[in-house]
């Protein structure tokens, strides 16, 4: 029995490992202004790109780094979101809690 858990414990740290280098590896968009403002983030929420429509460069300022935290603000979220439903599944199949647990990433 004893050798069973720790069977299981090493597989579900494996699967835990693999899910998190899969997420650091996505590229989600997040957008602002009708998809005017598109930012490209990692799984790891690290900004790869930020693409503004040449239309927003007579817009003022002010404007545009609105737009600009919109779009990372939506980046984030959907980050969020990938990786609350990635590791759902893994933490589902071990009947661990799957809400309120805070991710290290």
């Amino acid at each position: 029995m004893k050798g069973g858990l720790a069977n299981l414990m090493k597989q579900a740290q494996k699967n835990f490992e693999d899910a998190q280098k899969e997420l650091a590896d996505l590229e989600i968009i997040g957008e602002s202004g009708g998809g005017m403002v598109r930012v490209f983030m990692t799984g790891r929420r690290d900004v790869q790109r930020v693409e503004l429509d040449p239309a927003l460069m007579s817009e003022d300022k002010e404007m545009l780094e609105d737009l600009v935290a919109a779009a990372v603000n939506d980046a984030v979220r959907k980050v969020e979101k990938v990786s609350q439903d990635k590791l759902a599944g893994l933490a589902g199949g071990l009947g661990l809690p799957t809400t309120g647990i805070k991710l290290p990433f």
